[in-house]
């Protein structure tokens, strides 16, 4: 009897747990809902890639090299260094002024069905534009399998303002580009792929299930009202007319049409009946059909910039609210009460 009497001691502080946990995201959520049109606000993070690397140089040299070979070549450094430093100032001696080092901004777009991350994009880009001198360059390694239309419009919009302020841009497909990935990578100067690297799908789906025979079925009705003649073209719970399907596939071939045209505008080079089938091809292959310039990986790509640019790395996070804040402590106090109760629960000793 003492056990169950444990048992469900055990339960009902759960459940009461449960029940406290599940009123209080209720009402943060209900706040949240109220000021979801308010925008987060957020930062720009900012890393300077020449230094992580370095750093990586050393600690590997520190490892490999013999203790004489590393005070040699810690001497050469020192000595180069100070050259390099005399000449400096001499330059500045005679009113000469040191020439800036190029740059390189490397920003990161991993997409999802609906762009998510063009919200980020849209900042980072608004940095580099603010900050662009003669000579810098920018690097998008982009991954994305493609998604809704307009979301993917806006994100290459946002490239696209890169190249109407004049900023070179390079796009590096390291795994995949395809459909609205590949709608974003066109608007660069040159495209970069791995060799199987997943290029193109230049082509428009729309999937819809359809329920009413099942709801016939089963004596269901189903009413939909509409005003304009295709404001709604099918639907999944109605009875769908052979008139409105054609009116669904006219729209997905002017959908098509534009992405066609918007493709061929960035890369006049294309054979583009050719490549808008809907069909990918690894990097190699994306090559030989002109839908990427070369095959190189992002991470080659900005090693060979290293030596000759500054390359910084450029991130906008976002700042979480206070909602956010109290919804990850709630989530950490819950896991750890369960943890204690459970604990408690062990330590009875047995009948």
């Amino acid at each position: 009897m003492d056990y169950i009497y444990q048992y469900g001691l055990f339960l009902a502080q759960a459940v009461t747990l449960v029940a406290a946990v599940l009123i209080l995201v209720g009402g943060i959520v209900a706040i949240g809902q109220r000021s979801k049109a308010e925008q987060h606000e957020g930062h720009i993070e900012v890393h300077k890639l020449n230094e992580k690397y370095r750093l990586i140089g050393d600690a590997i040299r520190e490892v490999v090299l013999e203790e004489q070979e590393l005070k040699t070549l810690h001497k050469a450094e020192k000595k180069a260094e100070k050259k390099k430093a005399k000449e400096k100032g001499g330059k500045k001696g005679d009113g000469d002024a040191t020439p800036a080092r190029q740059r390189l901004f490397v920003l990161n777009f991993d997409g999802d069905m609906k762009a998510s991350a063009a919200e980020h994009l849209r900042e980072e880009i608004s940095a580099v534009i603010a900050q662009y001198r003669e000579g810098d360059e920018v690097v998008v390694r982009l991954e994305s399998p493609g998604g809704m239309v307009h979301g993917y419009g806006f994100a290459a919009s946002q490239l696209q303002r890169l190249r109407d302020s004049g900023i070179p841009l390079v796009a590096a497909v390291d795994k995949v580009a395809a459909s609205g990935g590949y709608m974003m990578a066109c608007v660069a100067n040159r495209i970069i792929a791995a060799p199987f690297a997943i290029i193109g799908s230049i082509g428009v789906l729309a999937q819809v299930p359809n329920f009413n025979r099942l709801m016939k079925k089963h004596d269901i009705d189903f009413e939909l009202f509409t005003a304009g003649e295709y404001k709604r073209t099918v639907t999944m719970f109605g009875e769908n007319t052979e008139q409105g399907r054609e009116k669904f596939r006219q729209e997905l071939e002017e959908t098509h049409d534009l992405f066609k045209t918007f493709v061929s505008g960035n890369r006049p080079q294309l054979d583009i009946a050719a490549v808008a089938t809907g069909e990918t091809w690894y990097g190699s292959k994306a090559v030989e059909n002109g839908l990427v310039d070369a095959i190189q990986t992002s991470d080659d790509f900005i090693q060979s910039q290293l030596k000759d640019r500054d390359v910084f790395e450029l991130r906008f996070v976002q700042k979480k609210n206070w909602q956010e804040k109290l919804g990850m402590a709630t989530e950490n106090a819950l896991e750890r009460s369960f943890l204690k109760i459970w604990q408690q629960g062990r330590e009875r000793p047995p009948l």
